[in-house]
């Protein structure tokens, strides 16, 4: 079944890491740095997103909710709903503080700064 812009379910981590992501208005703002998973809930809890920075000095690391982000062939990358203004001000955190706690404090604060419906509840 595809999603509600015609893409597939189904997509390999491998080819999600490193594409760019982009927001609203088309601006690029970074790129999938990694993906988190929860093993508990066979879900994908967030994709981490990393904005600025150059050879990873830098850069600063998002949580945002997976949900969110929609491939465009237009600009092949993802395309997130939100403001350059809302992505500057969400929350940031280093890689190790996103798996502290086993993710859920990155993952709530990522869902309700961005205003998604938990995939948990």
């Amino acid at each position: 079944m595809p999603t509600p812009t015609g893409h597939t379910r189904a997509i390999r981590a491998s080819r999600a890491i490193g594409t760019d992501v982009y927001n609203s208005d088309h601006d690029k703002i970074g790129e999938i740095e990694d993906i988190m998973l929860d093993k508990m809930d066979n879900a994908i809890m967030f994709a981490v997103v990393s904005f600025g920075g150059f050879l990873g000095i830098g850069e600063k690391y998002h949580s945002i909710p997976w949900a969110s982000l929609d491939y465009s062939k237009e600009v092949k990358g993802y395309i997130v709903p939100f403001s350059k203004e809302k992505l500057k001000d969400g929350p940031v955190s280093s890689l190790h503080d996103l798996t502290k706690d086993d993710g859920l404090a990155a993952r709530d604060s990522s869902y309700t700064y961005y205003g998604v419906d938990p995939y948990w509840s």
